[in-house]
């Protein structure tokens, strides 16, 4: 009976262990990171711009322009708002297909070199995002409307790592999951995406 306690007893403590260290790994950067400033940058230096763009030929034509301008409302958080435009071609169909999207990034990590010293400088972040796209009813086989277009809302959310290529600039690579199945698969789930911020 006194082992089965001592084995429970050590398994919570493990459990108890991990989890704070857990918090702690999470927390450090917050902790021990970066100085807090006495007064925020100016407007100007907390507005960001970039986007992504997409580009594919064959008996496949997909392009894709989605060009984007961001605000750091807190040092760790930005908010971005921008139109998206695609152009889809396969052998049966072509579209055009355009909406707009917003979205919210929460910096975890802005240095991982901060945390773990591996020479790698590196930020890691989480993002949530809302997009809204006007689809063709005829290309898209959406038997219940009766219109030429409808509109499709998707949110997606995920997290990626953003590189430092200059003062201001950086190269952002994340994995996003589209949280509501539209049923249209105009998503992969994961979606992966190579955005620019500068």
């Amino acid at each position: 009976m006194t082992l089965k306690l001592n084995g429970t007893f050590f398994m919570r403590l493990t459990r108890n262990m991990i989890f704070i260290t857990l918090i702690l790994f999470t927390l450090a950067p917050v902790l021990c990171g970066q100085k807090t400033r006495e007064e925020p940058p100016p407007f100007r230096e907390r507005l960001f711009f970039g986007g992504n763009f997409g580009l594919q030929f064959g008996t496949i034509t997909d392009i894709q322009v989605s060009p984007i301008i961001g605000l750091w409302v807190l040092p760790r958080i930005a908010v971005a708002v921008g139109p998206d435009y695609r152009f889809y071609k396969d052998p049966v169909d072509r579209t055009n297909i355009f909406g707009g999207k917003g979205y919210l990034q929460f910096v975890v990590i802005q240095d991982i070199n901060s945390v773990i010293p591996v020479g790698v400088h590196t930020g890691v972040f989480l993002h949530l995002e809302d997009e809204l796209l006007s689809l063709e009813s005829s290309v898209w086989k959406n038997p219940p409307i009766t219109s030429e277009r409808f509109n499709l809302n998707t949110v997606l959310a995920g997290g990626g790592i953003s590189q430092q290529i200059g003062r201001r600039a950086s190269l952002n690579i994340m994995v996003l999951w589209a949280l509501n199945d539209s049923g249209y698969g105009v998503y992969s789930n994961p979606e992966i995406r190579v955005s620019f911020n500068f």
